[in-house]
């Protein structure tokens, strides 16, 4: 089934990454979107069964913050055509920041495309499935 044409919030629900170790939930905040981390395959770091940390992140303030419920997706804009762009995807398993696009292939699967230096080519792009 193709996806409704010139929808902006058909992007907004809960998604499972590429992975299946998170789920993301995407939601609409003025004209942008955002998404969250609501759910983790393992939330607890293995040796001390205490949740996982911003571990990786470049600024040294920010690794003591909790994984879960941390803003990943930000700023995505709804260009049209069921295609999200301008925004920006935050790795934690890297801790770095990407570019990022988001495509609705169909109602329940979008690709996700990271890149860096603002060239989209020189990225990756992983499908999500919507979380029913």
């Amino acid at each position: 089934m193709a996806p409704k044409a010139d929808d902006p919030d058909a992007l907004m629900g809960k998604w499972l990454s590429s992975k299946k170790r998170n789920q993301v939930q995407i939601y609409r905040q003025g004209n942008k979107y955002y998404g969250k981390l609501v759910w983790m395959l393992e939330p607890n770091e293995p040796a001390t069964n205490k949740p996982k940390m911003d571990k990786e992140n470049p600024d040294e303030k920010l690794r003591s913050r909790p994984l879960m419920g941390l803003v990943l997706l930000t700023n995505l804009t709804y260009k049209g055509n069921n295609v999200w762009s301008d925004g920006e995807i935050y790795n934690p398993e890297d801790g770095k920041t990407y570019n990022c696009e988001v495509s609705l292939k169909d109602p329940n699967s979008i690709d996700l495309r990271g890149y860096m230096m603002g060239i989209s080519f020189l990225g990756k792009t992983k499908t999500w499935t919507r979380v029913k």
